[in-house]
């Protein structure tokens, strides 16, 4: 066999072909291939690679390039900063970058690095999503912002790049559902809604931990008089459950909501 190379077998007996190399006492695979001379190739191209420094993760576009970008990436990482990582990821002094392409990638602080390095990527709908634990899980999480936030309305990115997911540059405005941060006569409070027969507001209050205790009541109240059982509950960690009880107690909320006639 050409080096590097190994020739293996499917289950239904069709033959191919994997590639490797050893770099650093790293033994990394590169893949599998139809062909003996094309594992043989990205075993060559990876050699060069790792041993090449005129060859950047900018021009990935310009070679006839036998190994998959996500490779390419993890092969130059290795090359210049010496760790190994699977996912596509390239270190830098203070933070990482995560590649879907040569034009495309996400910026992240170094202390997300671990988890970046077990954890995958993908992009549905425009959202950004890891598996974790067998389930498909926002990367917003981890900011504890929620799934349904609205950019620029719930959270925002302070330096205005939407790709850059450093803790610094993402501002949480609304922690909480149904709690909206406004300005009403020169102030700014917190303005909680809740949708009953249309958006209802149920109120506003000088903190947004009072507001969210107050959607939780007026969902409940709601609950009670048949509407729409769905409505998500904030949990408030700051408050111990005599605070969140006494907060519940004495909330004011919308006259409205408290008159309305129950559903059959």
């Amino acid at each position: 066999m050409l080096p590097g190379v190994y020739r293996a077998t499917k289950k239904d007996g069709t033959e191919y072909f994997r590639s490797s190399i050893t770099f650093k006492n790293k033994h990394i695979s590169l893949g599998s291939f139809a062909t003996e001379e094309e594992a043989a190739f990205s075993y060559q191209f990876a050699s060069r690679l790792l041993r090449d420094h005129t060859l950047s993760l900018e021009n990935y576009a310009g070679h006839k390039v036998p190994l998959a970008f996500s490779k390419w990436i993890s092969l130059v990482n290795f090359r210049d900063n010496g760790m190994y990582i699977k996912t596509p990821v390239y270190l830098k002094k203070n933070f990482f970058l995560y590649y879907f392409s040569p034009d495309d990638y996400l910026t992240f602080d170094i202390d997300d690095l671990f988890y970046y390095s077990t954890h995958s990527i993908s992009r549905r709908g425009g959202h950004l999503f890891v598996a974790d634990y067998g389930m498909q899980v926002n990367i917003l999480s981890r900011y504890g912002i929620r799934n349904y936030a609205v950019a620029g309305r719930d959270y925002r990115f302070v330096n205005g790049d939407n790709k850059d997911f450093r803790y610094e540059n993402i501002e949480i405005i609304n922690r909480f559902y149904g709690v909206f941060r406004t300005e009403k006569e020169g102030s700014m409070v917190y303005e909680a809604r809740i949708h009953g027969n249309g958006d209802w507001i149920v109120g506003r209050y000088q903190t947004e931990t009072e507001a969210a205790v107050a959607y939780n009541k007026a969902a409940s109240v709601l609950i009670t008089k048949g509407y729409q059982k769905a409505y998500p509950v904030n949990y408030i960690e700051e408050l111990s459950t005599a605070e969140y009880h006494r907060i519940y107690k004495h909330i004011p909320i919308s006259a409205r909501i408290l008159a309305l006639t129950p559903r059959p």
